[in-house]
């Protein structure tokens, strides 16, 4: 990174002008090392349902150019366009509110007392550093720091 501004903060910017141009809708940026080799990845979708694998191929060539022009990344990386999918993450503010009511599944780093690691069950709330998940009678409040990841269940 070579200033205060993250990483997919900088991507950020330079992509949202060509989602609106493509009539696409950006869903998440993250800059991530799997392994020894570290991914800049877009996930984008229409907004009228799902994108295809020819809109995310002229989306990936629309902003290339653009990321390579800002040089907001001194490593080298790949470049990953796709669709968020069925089973999306949710990790910003805007994703758990839009699916209040959604089935997720929630992994845990660290195991609750019972023993469990997954959470599964109805997002009931969202607070700022929490989220509520709804099971049968039992609602529980799951801190987001404690969470390796929240998705959607598409089952």
């Amino acid at each position: 990174m070579k200033n205060s501004v993250s990483t997919t903060d900088v991507v950020r910017e330079i992509v949202l002008p060509v989602c609106e141009q493509m009539d696409l809708t950006l869903w998440d940026v993250t800059f991530e090392k799997e392994g020894s080799e570290w991914f800049l990845k877009v996930l984008v979708e229409k907004k009228n349902g799902s994108i295809d694998i020819n809109e995310c191929e002229a989306f990936s060539r629309a902003i290339d150019p653009l990321i390579d022009e800002a040089d907001p990344i001194d490593q080298s990386y790949y470049l990953e366009v796709g669709s968020p999918g069925l089973n999306r993450k949710l990790r910003l503010e805007e994703h758990f509110k839009r699916y209040i009511g959604e089935e997720v599944l929630v992994r845990l780093i660290r195991p609750l007392e019972d023993k469990r690691r997954e959470v599964g069950g109805i997002l009931k709330e969202y607070l700022k550093d929490s989220i509520v998940v709804a099971q049968d009678e039992d609602d529980i409040k799951i801190m987001l720091s404690d969470t390796a990841f929240v998705k959607l269940c598409d089952d």
